[in-house]
């Protein structure tokens, strides 16, 4: 088992730069994909950004390219999502997922286990 824990969310005014952060335990010792995921409401849950093992290959959704960062910190089990110039639409619960079978994943489908998610609401 794998369990995520998120953090970093809440009410930010358009324009600003938040970080999420998650913290990973349980199967610490396999080499797992990581990523973030959002769900807005009355909306399908969409990848935002994702993380290969050794943090070399990351993927991002078109909407978030050039504003968001994700990385991570092996050594402490925990990865980021460095988030600016937020806008309205970036609302959503931000959820941190795990793929402990590949090293590296953009596909949501492939991806067992999940935080309870964080909120964040853009203000304008």
């Amino acid at each position: 088992q794998v369990q995520l824990v998120e953090s970093g969310g809440g009410l930010v005014q358009a324009g600003g730069s938040p970080r999420l952060s998650c913290v990973v335990s349980g199967r610490t010792h396999d080499k797992y994909g990581l990523g973030w995921f959002r769900q807005a409401p009355g909306k399908e849950r969409e990848l935002v950004a994702t993380i290969s093992w050794s943090g070399g290959t990351t993927n991002y959704a078109d909407s978030v390219k050039g504003r968001f960062t994700i990385s991570r910190d092996n050594a402490n089990n925990t990865m980021f999502l460095q988030m600016n110039r937020l806008k309205s639409e970036d609302t959503a619960v931000y959820y941190c997922a795990a793929d402990p079978i590949r090293t590296w994943s953009p596909t949501l489908t492939e991806y067992d286990f999940w935080g309870q998610g964080t909120q964040v609401t853009v203000s304008s």
